[in-house]
């Protein structure tokens, strides 16, 4: 059974815990449901992977969902048309409304981009309705794992509206095929596991929740066994590459590595493989 992780009891649309040792297991928990997102969960998940980010007890980070039948089936319309980023203000002026809409907008960017910002490398495990924002929050995550049953959509054309919490500007980079990604945004249609492997959108398949889930807590402990400075600074520059020239990425990493290299993790991984011992590492 997980254990609790410190500082993060007081959350109230997640469940946080401690699988192994470094590894944190995010839990989106509002399966009654289906985990449709509201602004307080927005929010929350927001602060949380913000505070994972900083968090020396964690250097891996798994995201999945309570609940068999979703991981998340995306905004929840009907809090969204109550008050919500939806409804409609006939009481302001255009540029007033637009100006509120812009900054909620970024607001909303901001929390799901958080797991992209986080230092510590996330992966997420999606199964079941896993449409709209859970495309958003996927594209955010370094590493996603499906179950075979994911019913996956960008479906944000059905309600209307053009998806504008990350999915357009960074699913085409993620599976590299305009076509594809043209062809499921623009259209709102359904697709499944292994339709997602094969465009790269996911890079493993498992049969089932707990089977994808017990993977993912398996390479993050790998991971949360390696260095922090090294794993830290890996997606950092695969991160910065993304965006930027080859030229610049040299550039950027080199700087990066001439302060990096400093550290005495480089002599104990080096060490521990000539005595064929497990290294440990400081927290970072």
């Amino acid at each position: 059974m997980a254990a609790s992780l410190n500082g993060y009891a007081g959350f109230k649309h997640f469940l946080v815990s401690s699988p192994a040792e470094y590894v944190a297991h995010v839990e989106i928990n509002r399966p009654e449901k289906l985990n449709a997102f509201f602004e307080d969960m927005w929010l929350e998940m927001g602060r949380i992977f913000d505070k994972l980010s900083y968090d020396p007890n964690v250097r891996a980070v798994i995201l999945s969902a309570v609940g068999e039948r979703a991981f998340t089936s995306g905004l929840d319309v009907q809090a969204a048309s109550q008050g919500g980023v939806l409804s409609q203000d006939t009481a302001s002026d255009g540029a007033r409304f637009a100006t509120r809409a812009r900054r909620h907008i970024h607001e909303f960017q901001r929390s799901i981009g958080a797991i992209e910002k986080c230092e510590k490398p996330a992966i997420v495990v999606m199964h079941g309705i896993s449409i709209g924002l859970a495309i958003d929050i996927a594209c955010c995550a370094d590493i996603r794992f499906c179950s075979r049953d994911v019913k996956f959509s960008v479906k944000e054309v059905d309600i209307g509206l053009a998806a504008d919490i990350g999915t357009l500007s960074r699913l085409p980079t993620i599976v590299g095929n305009h076509s594809w990604v043209k062809e499921v945004c623009l259209s709102a249609r359904f697709f499944g596991a292994d339709e997602a492997l094969a465009v790269g959108f996911v890079s493993r398949v498992l049969d089932d929740k707990p089977k994808a889930i017990a993977a993912a807590t398996e390479l993050a402990t790998l991971i949360a066994s390696k260095s922090p400075v090294a794993v830290q600074g890996t997606k950092e520059i695969l991160n910065y590459s993304r965006d930027n020239s080859v030229a610049d990425s040299l550039r950027y990493t080199a700087v990066w590595n001439s302060a990096m290299l400093q550290t005495n993790d480089v002599s104990a991984a080096m060490l521990s493989g000539l005595k064929k011992t497990k290294p440990r590492f400081e927290k970072l």
